[in-house]
This record gives C-alpha cells, structure tokens and sequence, in this order.
C-alpha cells in the first residue's frame, strides 16, 4: 500500500488490480499530482483483489482485465454481486479494445472502460477524468 501525497482533503482509497509492474508505477505517479490525497492500495491477480475486498472497501476499483488467477470479469462480477461493495464504481483500465470486452465489461456492471493509452501524456488525461467522475 503506498500512501500518495497529502494536499487538502481527506484521503481516497483506491484498489488498484493490476498485474504489470510499469503500469502501476506510471498510475502511481499520476495520482501522486492529484490535488487531493489518494492511497492506492495494489493486487496482482484476481484472486489477490477478492481477498483484499473481503476486508477493506475502497472508494474506486481500477480493473485490468487481463488478470492471473482470476480475470478482471470474474473479480468485476463477484464485485458487483456482492451487496457491500456492489456500489463502488469499479473502473475498467486495460489493453483490450475489443467490442465484445468492452460489451461484456458493461454487462456485468463496470462504471467505465478505459482502454490503456499508449503514452504518459493521454494517461494522465484519462486519469484525471477518472479522478474528477469517480472521486
């Protein structure tokens, strides 16, 4: 768990599922400019996530869907068929640009489908519409 820089506020809890270790680091560092404080808590794999939300509720899920142990789908549909976490805005951020993930995402309840961009400048700007909708 990295706790990212205070600048006002109180701080927001995110879960970030993410199995590459350059793409947490660059999510990280975008946070890290955020005017407000923001914890991202990490797993690497599904079945990591699920056993994290059996203790802790976040304020927002970055998914990717390509996932060890258990995909993304499976981690998203467990997530939002559990009543305690069902409202949390579960945000999916992947490489896959295909129709029918992009579909299947929405039909089992994610908030949102970002596809990865491709350099850190789009990142950031991804980022922060997913900071100013969700947080």
């Amino acid at each position: 768990m990295t706790q990212l820089t205070q600048k006002d506020g109180r701080s927001i809890h995110v879960l970030l599922v993410e199995d590459n270790p350059g793409d947490v680091t660059l999510i990280k560092e975008v946070f890290k400019t955020s005017s407000r404080p923001i914890q991202v808590s990490r797993a690497q794999d599904g079945v990591e996530a699920l056993d994290f939300l059996k203790d802790e509720t976040p304020d927002l899920i970055l998914l990717d869907l390509n996932m060890p142990k258990k995909s993304g789908f499976e981690v998203l549909e467990e997530v939002k068929g559990d009543s305690r976490l069902a409202e949390v805005p579960v945000v999916v951020l992947t490489n896959s640009k295909l129709d029918t993930d992009v579909r299947r995402a929405y039909e089992a309840r994610a908030n949102f489908y970002i596809v990865k961009p491709s350099d850190l400048e789009r990142l950031f700007v991804a980022l922060r519409y997913v900071e100013r909708t969700w947080l």
